[in-house]
């Protein structure tokens, strides 16, 4: 058994009537009609939305400077009216944040945090260094925001935000190909992960993700199978893989490029086979239309051969 570096920090379950904020610490919005439509989905839902002073900054390829992303999710934290924070959207830039941030303040005031993708930064030192429970889940862009919202990407996300139950087993999506068991076998432990290439980044860093024992999560978009070799490889050498429980991949969008063999699932089982660590590819969750919600720094239980992952516990507390 390991333990965590930290206590495990839960949010307080949301109600009709909070207060959500929105932030933008990567990419900037190309379309503001997603911000629109999600602020309006936000409020067809009976929360209250507030939005970050410099959402609406741009930075080139970033959502303003480092110095005011980091204001306003600094701010949100802080801010006692505000329940739960989500993430304008990916891209690329949470990265640069992560020195700055005010983990402290973040500890002492804990709260729902969305967001996948490029946010898989801010998870990793939430859930490291505060021991914040966090939601892997969609953002405005491009899921809250879409004029056709998946139902089960919205059930999903409420259910995990509301509900201060054991989640239990994330439910199949409709229209997703069926998961595959890499190794079968069952594991417990408490799930961490995110996007691949953001977990590869952070090694050596402070914020270097800590695997020992729990299960691992990992999802990634449009990079072809030999650099799924080159990260899941890199994990490898850094003892990454070896050490978790059991490793649970999501969708991998994009990433099965038919000029670059060996494919997709031969890569991952090539690499994750010969560890005997249970393992399936196809948890709906990832760049998908229709995802799941997945609380990050919690326990659950992962059956390989089912192709299932249970949460076993309650990511949010009862208001």
């Amino acid at each position: 058994m390991f333990a965590t570096i930290l206590p495990i920090n839960k949010p307080q379950a949301l109600q009709k009537g909070d207060m959500i904020g929105i932030i933008a610490p990567a990419s900037p919005l190309l379309d503001q009609a997603y911000l629109t439509r999600g602020v309006g989905f936000l409020l067809n839902q009976g929360y209250k939305v507030r939005t970050g002073t410099h959402i609406g900054k741009a930075t080139g390829y970033l959502a303003g400077s480092d110095s005011r992303r980091l204001a306003d999710l600094h701010e949100m934290f802080l801010d006692p009216e505000v329940k739960a924070i989500f993430c304008l959207r990916g891209g690329y830039g949470t990265l640069r944040l992560l020195a700055g941030l005010d983990l402290n303040l973040i500890r002492s005031h804990p709260k729902i945090f969305v967001g996948y993708s490029d946010i898989t930064a801010l998870h990793l030192a939430f859930n490291k260094l505060t021991g914040l429970v966090t939601f892997h889940g969609p953002m405005l862009y491009p899921e809250l925001g879409n004029e056709d919202l998946s139902s089960y990407t919205r059930e999903c996300l409420c259910r995990a935000l509301t509900v201060a139950a054991p989640p239990g087993s994330i439910p199949p999506a409709p229209g997703l190909p069926p998961p595959v068991t890499i190794t079968p076998g069952r594991a417990e432990g408490i799930v961490a992960g995110g996007n691949l290439s953001l977990v590869a980044a952070s090694l050596g860093t402070p914020f270097e993700i800590d695997t020992r024992g729990k299960i691992l999560f990992l999802e990634e978009v449009d990079e072809a199978p030999y650099r799924i070799d080159r990260m899941l490889t890199q994990l490898k050498l850094a003892g990454k893989l070896e050490a978790a429980a059991g490793i649970v991949f999501g969708f991998c969008t994009g990433c099965g490029d038919s000029t670059h063999q060996p494919g997709l699932l031969e890569v991952i089982a090539s690499l994750i086979a010969p560890l005997g660590i249970p393992c399936f590819y196809g948890l709906p969750a990832g760049h998908l239309a229709t995802q799941a919600t997945l609380p990050l720094g919690i326990r659950a239980c992962l059956d390989a051969a089912a192709c299932t992952l249970t949460y076993l516990e309650a990511a949010v507390t009862p208001p």
